[in-house]
């Protein structure tokens, strides 16, 4: 392997694992916040996919906007699915058994899979990126790097950031942090509990289809694409630590690197490398590489 294919593996492994985060990260805020086993949170990448595919038509006809407008009509739209979702359905989940939780969410997987059948059909669709984005970068005589998978680890990491800023350095994010160790005193304190959480679950439901949103023109749009990200955002969940931000960012890089290699250099074993990695850590750090701040 020479400098430069080098060089291409470590910008995929970034890109993946960055993607990776995206999504994990709303799956450790909702899960190590509000405690519920959200197995409907894949379905959310696969949503944000799908809106990719079919609000770019429909924004183009009535904002005049292109990739852009329709990234940013898909979050608001996501905010409103999650806030109401979570009203309809997860409000109720709080105080029940992680049985009921995982038996709940497993149905909306397949509300979801048959609502995604029934309005887009099961063909597999492309999104073109926008052409701003489409050229590639020149990495030595014979590599190129497409300017669309960095715009998508910028959006990644700018994610981060902001997460960051607002659970660590917001009122907003004292709250949440409050609510997630000690529901009862922050009631006692008169802050509304239920609608703290609401937001959570808002937020975690737009970060997850805007992570679908911006994969859709590298990944393609078909059927059950939510599934398999689900099992490895768990991955990530596990290794980092459950309501770990900075160790699911840490757990996504990791993962991203480990299957982007393996997929190169061991073809034949790359689908359980991300496994071996993951029996490993919890070996060596059973709570993940980080606890819940």
């Amino acid at each position: 392997m020479d400098f430069a294919t080098f060089l291409v593996q470590c910008l995929n492994g970034l890109q993946y694992g960055l993607l990776l985060f995206l999504v994990a990260s709303g799956l450790t805020l909702i899960f190590g916040i509000m405690r519920v086993i959200n197995l409907a949170h894949g379905s959310f990448y696969m949503i944000g996919a799908y809106m990719a595919f079919s609000l770019a038509p429909v924004v183009s006809g009535t904002f005049g906007g292109g990739f852009f407008v329709t990234l940013l009509v898909g979050v608001l739209l996501a905010v409103l699915f999650g806030y109401v979702l979570e009203w309809a359905f997860f409000s109720f989940l709080y105080r029940r058994e992680h049985l009921q939780q995982v038996l709940m969410t497993y149905g909306l997987i397949l509300v979801f899979e048959e609502l995604r059948s029934l309005l887009v059909g099961d063909d597999v669709h492309g999104v073109k990126p926008p052409d701003i984005l489409a050229g590639s970068l020149q990495l030595g005589d014979l590599m190129s790097y497409p300017v669309y998978r960095l715009f998508i680890s910028f959006v990644c990491l700018a994610l981060a950031l902001a997460m960051y800023l607002v659970l660590s350095r917001t009122r907003l994010g004292m709250m949440i942090r409050a609510g997630s160790t000690n529901r009862e005193m922050i009631q006692s304190l008169g802050i509304d509990i239920q609608f703290l959480y609401r937001v959570v679950f808002a937020a975690g439901v737009a970060i997850a289809v805007l992570a679908g949103m911006v994969a859709a023109p590298v990944s393609s749009v078909y059927p059950g694409m939510g599934n398999t990200v689900l099992i490895v955002c768990f991955v990530v969940v596990v290794i980092g630590g459950i309501g770990s931000i900075r160790g699911a960012l840490l757990a996504s890089l990791l993962v991203g690197m480990i299957d982007t290699f393996g997929t190169v250099l061991l073809p034949q074993a790359a689908g359980v490398l991300v496994y071996v990695l993951m029996a490993l850590i919890l070996l060596w750090k059973p709570d993940g590489l980080f606890r819940a701040a």
